[in-house]
């Protein structure tokens, strides 16, 4: 009875015992999968927000930096009313601009205030000043304007400008502006493209050289900054391709910067050229000629003293044609906007080489380039 009850007992115990180690090998191996599933789970987790760390902490960098220079400009127009005839001043418009220097100075599209009465400008605090518009540059499609801006931190894009000759396709493009009057949005895309040539305000001339990028651009945008990763301006965001999605065009950061400096200066553009006056392209392009016809040779011009003629008439009364301009530097010259684009990057007292024709006879001359008057 005895042995049978110590028998009964190593029996429980070894039970025990049994039932205890096969517990905490489920416990533990439960752990070991769980801790196992963890570290598989993690490890490309936390790689992968390293990686998207990386590149949003260098947008919101970029943000943070730019975004206080960024502005709200107002196009306010007087509008008499149909019935009572009494004037008042609408928001006919609205759009972005960028703070240019300390001075108050603010780059913005031209189209964004044509046809204001009154221009407004609303910095990000929130505080709005009236501006005055210093001057325009339709053919590139902007203005300048300038507010009484007596104390301010914010770091003028006038000191962060990239060599837009330098800009790559494929790098980040950060654009910021009020679309949609949804004041200082960002968003963010690539350069998708360099060299574009889109129509400008003014009939007849494009905007060359321009920057194409698909940071989503909407109307609002338009006078705003485009930067790159750095937080430079490339660029001021100027129009979209009409009926697409992502397709958008920057002025380039340098003719931005060549033309404010010109306004701010003298008050408007300088144009180069040689002296003379031309006909409208319409003209040119119904009496069927390709290039563009001499009106007139201003007197003492490097045009006149190269012996170049304009049109007269004979003493008949007939139109005799001036010399019609067809090549300038060897690029072919169809109409006004070759010629002007020819001129737009020379310096006065550099020289171009002038190819034109008088009585169907080609000739050649070397001209001096000189500061005209439009």
């Amino acid at each position: 009875m005895f042995q049978g009850n110590r028998i009964l007992r190593w029996i429980y115990v070894f039970v025990v015992a049994a039932f205890t180690l096969f517990a905490f090998s489920v416990i533990f191996k439960r752990f070991f999968e769980e801790s196992r599933s963890a570290s598989i789970v993690a490890a490309p987790s936390a790689e992968m927000s390293g990686d998207l760390l990386a590149y949003e902490r260098n947008t919101i960098d970029v943000f943070q930096q730019a975004s206080s220079a960024v502005v709200f400009v107002h196009n306010l127009q007087k509008r008499r009313e149909f019935f009572s005839f009494n004037v008042t001043e609408v928001q006919a418009g609205t759009g972005s601009g960028f703070l240019w220097d300390g001075k108050g100075h603010i780059v913005t599209n031209y189209h964004v205030v044509q046809g204001a009465t009154r221009v407004a400008v609303t910095l990000i605090d929130g505080k709005t000043y009236n501006a005055d518009i210093v001057g325009a540059e339709p053919r590139k499609d902007m203005a300048i304007l300038k507010i009484d801006l007596r104390k301010t931190n914010v770091i003028p894009f006038g000191e962060k400008v990239s060599n837009s000759a330098e800009v790559l396709v494929g790098q980040k493009a950060i654009a910021i502006g009020n679309p949609y009057g949804l004041d200082h949005t960002l968003t963010v895309g690539n350069v998708s493209a360099l060299s574009r040539s889109m129509p400008s305000v003014m009939e007849g001339v494009t905007i060359r050289d321009m920057i194409q990028t698909d940071a989503p651009i909407n109307p609002g945008n338009s006078g705003g900054p485009l930067l790159d990763s750095r937080g430079r301006l490339i660029g001021m965001n100027t129009m979209i391709l009409r009926n697409s999605t992502g397709i958008g065009f920057a002025v380039p950061s340098n003719t931005i910067k060549r033309i404010v400096n010109q306004i701010i200066q003298y008050g408007r553009p300088v144009q180069l050229g040689i002296g003379i006056e031309i006909f409208e392209d319409r003209i040119t392009q119904s009496i069927g000629v390709e290039g563009v016809v001499l009106r007139e040779v201003y007197s003492d011009s490097p045009a006149e003293k190269a012996g170049l003629k304009g049109t007269s008439r004979d003493q008949y009364g007939r139109i005799i044609l001036g010399d019609i301009i067809v090549s300038i530097d060897g690029d072919p010259i169809r109409n006004y906007d070759d010629m002007y684009n020819a001129f737009d990057e020379k310096k006065a007292g550099s020289n171009v080489v002038l190819v034109f024709l008088r009585n169907g006879e080609e000739r050649t001359e070397t001209i001096d380039v000189v500061t005209v008057t439009d």
